[in-house]
């Protein structure tokens, strides 16, 4: 068992099978969210779970954080008793959030010049299934020797950590992630409909394509359930995809870098979201184009 205590904050879909598997790696985990109900997988198997930010901190010797977007991120670290004012000179965040790389440089860089907290921007792709496994890719943002440092803390999480650069360089590799799972999700909503229009049985596509150049892990664990029509279980949400893909657009805009397919998909992604359907898994977009529709 590692003695480097981990406190995490955010138990939504992704923080509670990542804090789940650091528990089970023996490392001495305590965690905190803002509605402490969903906070409750971790308590009954008898993980420490925090009264405040505060207290999260103070018995915490690296803090996680996995939360929706930047303004999340900057109320945890900036609010009153957050975590910024909560914890100690020489501490680690890491935020495997997807946030705005320029946002997170400057808070980044406040940190350490006010409060002596480094700070490492370590996105994560797989999604749930990747968190549950372990399997995760991290793309980590922040100084060479402190992501060698934190190595150990993130092997029980992901098959591959890669060090992309400074600060905000992970933050600027998950937008580019985002852009091809995002646009790879919405041409499968056109792909099952069409096949379906077309008299083939949508459900065996995945399994036609698998190990051919148009495979992809989004095909296989989204294409399914767009072909059986299986919406309830909500692996990620479409505002998610959304959120990234205007942050793909923002960094576009200020690099000077055409991104039209992700322009595009930013759009398609916001007229369905605004359809009733931000709250739910993308495997949805194919009813946009289902017959009838």
């Amino acid at each position: 068992m590692s003695s480097i205590r981990i406190g995490f904050i955010g138990m939504g879909l992704m923080g509670v099978p990542m804090s789940t598997r650091l528990v089970d790696a023996g490392f001495p985990v305590s965690v905190w969210n803002r509605n402490p109900e969903k906070s409750k997988p971790l308590a009954e198997r008898g993980t420490q779970v925090a009264a405040s930010i505060a207290e999260l901190c103070a018995n915490s010797d690296v803090i996680m954080t996995c939360v929706s977007d930047t303004d999340a991120v900057r109320k945890l670290v900036f609010g009153d008793q957050g975590i910024a004012e909560s914890c100690r000179q020489g501490q680690i965040l890491i935020d495997f959030s997807s946030i705005a790389p320029d946002a997170t440089q400057e808070m980044a860089a406040h940190c350490k010049a006010q409060y002596g907290i480094d700070w490492i921007d370590a996105p994560v792709s797989g999604g749930v299934a990747g968190a549950e496994q372990g399997t995760l890719a991290i793309m980590a943002g922040g100084e060479a020797e402190l992501v060698e440092r934190i190595r150990p803390l993130l092997a029980p999480l992901s098959q591959r950590v890669t060090h992309m650069g400074p600060v905000g360089s992970g933050q600027a590799t998950k937008i580019c992630n985002q852009m091809l799972v995002s646009c790879n999700v919405l041409v499968m909503a056109e792909v099952m409909a069409l096949a379906e229009r077309s008299g083939v049985d949508a459900t065996r596509i995945p399994e036609a394509l698998k190990g051919g150049f148009a495979d992809s892990i989004p095909l296989q664990l989204t294409g399914p359930k767009m072909a059986a029509r299986d919406f309830d279980e909500i692996k990620w949400h479409v505002k998610t995809l959304l959120k990234d893909l205007d942050m793909a657009n923002a960094l576009a805009k200020a690099n000077g870098s055409a991104i039209p397919m992700a322009g595009l998909g930013a759009e398609l992604m916001r007229l369905h979201g605004s359809k009733g359907y931000l709250e739910q898994d993308p495997a949805t977009l194919v009813e946009a184009y289902r017959a009838g529709k």
